[in-house]
């Protein structure tokens, strides 16, 4: 059973029916021990970290989530709230990982938000099958560090995917991502 946490943000019905499509049993939930109890957790996102972090504590999920030991998928926003900071309104977040989530700067011949298709290239040559584009969404993003598996470029280089103990994060978005974002969602659910 896979525990979709109802984080406030608008692409919960996408995110499981890509789930779904995998004959997967999803729930959207902000119930913490179904989420504690549940084989795979999903972060998702769409919005601010403002507001994820405050649907969040209103629910009293912020110790649920770090102490997960299940495999745990942040999309998007939900990449971003794993880290110490965001600086989207100067965001608290949850602290599992050391960094800070950043704004891409201002530069002409670029658009932000990065709204569209770009290319993703994994690190490790066991995952280079999952190289390709994949949808993104995003004005915010978390630079290359030790736990970066794969990196995009959008006005600097990027992390794409991270990959933390049992924590996994995206900044793009499988569920929009056609076919490599469904084997993207294969490769979480056999870690």
């Amino acid at each position: 059973m896979i525990a979709l946490v109802d984080c406030g943000g608008a692409n919960l019905r996408s995110v499981a029916r890509a789930f779904e499509l995998k004959d997967k049993e999803i729930v959207i939930t902000q119930d913490e021990n179904f989420i504690k109890n549940a084989d795979q957790v999903i972060l998702p996102g769409v919005g601010s970290a403002q507001n994820v972090m405050k649907t969040l504590r209103a629910h009293g999920l912020i110790e649920c989530i770090k102490s997960l030991d299940q495999p745990v998928l942040g999309i998007c926003v939900g990449m971003q709230i794993l880290f110490e900071r965001s600086k989207e309104q100067n965001a608290e977040c949850l602290g599992i990982i050391k960094g800070v989530v950043d704004k891409f700067p201002d530069t002409a011949g670029f658009s932000i938000p990065q709204m569209g298709w770009n290319e993703v290239n994994f690190s490790q040559k066991s995952e280079h099958d999952l190289n390709g584009y994949y949808y993104f969404a995003n004005s915010y993003f978390v630079g290359e560090a030790n736990f970066s598996i794969a990196t995009s470029q959008h006005i600097n280089s990027f992390s794409s995917v991270i990959r933390y103990n049992n924590f996994l994060g995206c900044q793009f978005h499988p569920e929009k991502s056609s076919s490599n974002g469904q084997k993207f969602l294969d490769y979480f659910l056999s870690i």
